[in-house]
Formats: structure tokens, C-alpha cells, sequence
């Protein structure tokens, strides 16, 4: 583990973005039961782990067309929610029939989000040196790391 791959999670982790906006959102309307988006959140982050592993990287960096796919399907499911708090005029409110609702819809949010995409597909693979015995082993370490 290094300096400056804590330092780049920090900052990926402490920059504001959908995953943590969910989050507070929920925590804020329903206190800390409903704070149960957190681990969606996390949850969300496994397909990049996986994806990042096991090569995926390697596809969406040379076909744009794939990247461009992730891309705007994350637009468009952060449109859906945005017209759906819209449609329903008030706060997000979260109560314990729709906790589980909550958690699928932060595992989206993570699993569509191109900061998260941008982290694990082009700044982790960094973080391996290409002489590493186990790569896999030290890029699910780092990928564990950032998880926590």
C-alpha cells in the first residue's frame, strides 16, 4: 500500500459525488436506519473491482462505443431519478418497507457511476507493478482498501 494510493482514494471517496449525495440524502430523511444506501453504495463498487480484474478495462479503453454505452446509461438512470423525486413533489423519505428499495437503487448509482469506472479502469491498474508476483491477489487488496 502506498502513499499515493491512499491519497487518490481520499480524494475519490471525499469528492462529492451520486454515491455520497444518496447517502447523505438518505441519512438526512430517515435518519440512521435509513443510512442502509451506504452499503448499497459499497456494493455498487464490486462490478468495477470485477471488472477491473478480470480485464474488462482493457475493453471499454479500446472501444469507445462500450464506454459510451456505461456512459449514458448512467445519465439516464440519474435522469430517472431525478423525474421521480420531481414527479413526487417532496423530500426522499425512506421508512422501513422501502430500505431495501433504497439499497438497489444506491448499488445503481455506484454501478453507473463514471467517476467510479474512471478509478478502477484507469488509476488502479497503475498501482500494480508490472513485476508483481500476484497481481489479481494486490489488485483485489487495493480494491478492498478503497471499498473500507
Amino acid at each position: 500500500m502506498t502513499l499515493e494510493f491512499l491519497l487518490t482514494s481520499l480524494v475519490i471517496v471525499a469528492s462529492p459525488g451520486t454515491g455520497a449525495i444518496c447517502t447523505v440524502a438518505a441519512g438526512l430523511s430517515g435518519g440512521a436506519r435509513a443510512s442502509v444506501a451506504a452499503f448499497g453504495c459499497t456494493l455498487g463498487i464490486v462490478p468495477h473491482m470485477l471488472a477491473a480484474i478480470s480485464g474488462l478495462a482493457a475493453l471499454l479503453h479500446t472501444s469507445a462505443l462500450a464506454f459510451q454505452i456505461l456512459k449514458y446509461l448512467g445519465v439516464a438512470y440519474l435522469l430517472y431519478m431525478a423525474w421521480a423525486m420531481f414527479r413526487d413533489r417532496g423530500m426522499l423519505s425512506l421508512n422501513d418497507e422501502t430500505s431495501g428499495k433504497s439499497v438497489r437503487q444506491a448499488i445503481l448509482i455506484n454501478l453507473l457511476n463514471p467517476k467510479l469506472s474512471i478509478f478502477f479502469f484507469a488509476f488502479l491498474p497503475q498501482f500494480v507493478r508490472p513485476d508483481d508476483a500476484a497481481p489479481v491477489s494486490r489488485m483485489l487488496e487495493l480494491s478492498l482498501v478503497f471499498m473500507g
